[in-house]
């Protein structure tokens, strides 16, 4: 069960290299204790162009769906390793990091300055890169669903 408090954030975009990584998306979803609500953003860069648009923020009712997925999220991420030494590579193959901050759990896959694509000592497994790969997809739907 996920905690009453907690913060996330997705990125598209985390390999870099020799410059670092140029972010196609970048969502955060927050909760605060005994709220109501889910505080989402989002901001995303157009094909071409240098930066990331406006973050356009958002809020979710935390209806039984929202609290199902996010629940869903949090035992996935606990279940998952992460790049060791962090920032060496994208172990997943999706370009995409999550964080996730709670009382409970620190959780983050690629680095915070992305990953430089290095071998690292972990590997993911087909089964936990398809665990992550639905870790995303629910950070994607509770994104898509915010008013």
């Amino acid at each position: 069960m996920a905690p009453a408090e907690y913060s996330l954030r997705l990125q598209k975009g985390i390999t870099g290299g020799f410059a670092p990584p140029t972010p196609s998306f970048i969502a955060t979803i927050t909760r605060t204790e005994n709220a109501d609500t889910l505080n989402i953003s989002s901001a995303s860069r157009a094909d071409g162009t240098p930066d990331l648009g406006s973050f356009a923020p958002k809020s979710s009712d935390t209806t039984e769906s929202a609290e199902a997925w996010m629940d869903e999220l949090h035992g996935i991420l606990k279940k998952l390793p992460t790049e060791q030494p962090p920032g060496s590579e994208d172990i997943y193959g999706l370009d995409t990091s999550i964080f996730w901050g709670s009382d409970d759990l620190q959780w983050f896959n690629g680095g915070m300055s992305g990953v430089s694509g290095g071998p690292g000592s972990v590997q993911a497994t087909p089964e936990q890169k398809a665990q992550f790969k639905r870790a995303v997809e629910i950070v994607e739907s509770l994104v898509g669903e915010a008013k």
